[in-house]
C-alpha cells in the first residue's frame, strides 16, 4: 500500500507532510517530536478535532480500525484495565482466544488472570494476540519493544516476524530504535520535523546514510554498527 500524502495541519501550521510505501514491513523512524506519533494517530483516526488531516492512499483494502487495521501500543501496562480479567477484555470467542494465545506462545490459563499478574513480556504478547483477533491486513506498532529488556525484545521481534509470515499482514513499525527496526523491517522511512529526509531499503540506508540526521540516529543506536548487511 502507498500513503501518497499524509498532511496534518494545526492552526495554519503544517505539522506533518510525508508520503511512504509499505510493501511488507516499514520502519517509520525519527527522534521525539519528529511526527511519528502524529502520523500513527492519523492512520488510526485518533487525531484531535482541532487538527486538519489530508490523507491520500492507494491500497487493496480500506483502512478500518479494528478490522483491516490493528494497533499495538508502546506500553502494555496501560493498554488494559487492571481490574478486569484478560479474557473479559478480548472481543473474540474462546476458541479464537485459545488459538491466538497459542500463536503468541502463551498458556491460555493466563487469560483468566488480571493484567498486573503478568510480566511485561507476557502482557505485550496478550496485546498482540488482541490486535490479531480481527485478522488485520495492516498492523501498526508504536515502539512495542521499548519497555522490554534486551532478551524479551529479541523474543518479541522474532515472534512478530513469525506471525507476519504465518498470517500475511503488513507492518508499520514506529520507533526511534534503529536496532529493533533493523531486526524487524525491510524498508525504512526517516522523518524529521514532519518531513521525510531519507527512505529506502533498510539495509541500504544503514550501510550508507545520506543525511546527517540519519547518521546521528544510527550512531546513537549502534555502538559497534552491528546491523544486517
Amino acid at each position: 500500500m502507498t500513503i501518497e500524502k499524509l498532511h496534518i495541519q494545526y492552526q495554519n501550521k503544517t505539522l506533518v507532510d510525508i508520503s511512504f510505501e509499505i510493501n511488507k514491513s516499514l520502519a517509520l523512524v525519527g527522534q521525539s517530536g519528529s511526527g511519528k506519533s502524529l502520523s500513527l494517530k492519523a492512520l488510526l483516526g485518533m487525531l484531535p478535532d482541532s487538527m486538519n488531516l489530508e490523507l491520500q492512499l492507494h491500497s487493496a483494502f480500506k483502512l478500518v480500525n479494528g478490522k483491516t487495521l490493528a494497533f499495538v501500543p508502546q506500553n502494555p501496562f496501560t493498554a488494559l484495565s487492571p481490574l478486569t480479567k484478560i479474557d473479559k477484555q478480548f472481543f473474540a470467542s474462546e476458541v479464537k482466544m485459545k488459538e491466538l494465545f497459542d500463536q503468541v506462545g502463551l498458556d491460555y490459563t493466563l487469560a483468566k488472570r488480571f493484567p498486573p499478574e503478568l510480566s511485561g513480556g507476557q502482557l505485550q504478547r496478550v496485546i498482540i494476540a488482541m490486535a490479531l483477533s480481527s485478522d488485520p491486513r495492516l498492523l501498526l506498532l508504536d515502539e512495542p519493544t521499548t519497555a522490554l529488556d534486551p532478551a524479551n525484545r529479541e523474543v518479541m521481534i522474532t515472534l512478530l516476524k513469525t506471525l507476519q509470515e504465518k498470517m500475511g499482514f503488513k507492518m508499520l513499525f514506529v520507533t526511534h530504535d534503529m536496532k529493533s527496526a533493523d531486526a524487524l523491517c525491510e524498508d525504512i522511512c526517516v522523518i524529521k520535523n514532519g518531513k521525510v529526509v531519507e527512505q529506502g531499503p533498510l539495509t541500504d540506508v544503514l550501510r550508507a546514510p545520506k543525511e546527517e540526521y540519519t547518521q546521528v540516529l544510527i550512531s546513537s543506536n549502534f555502538s559497534n554498527r552491528e546491523f544486517r548487511i
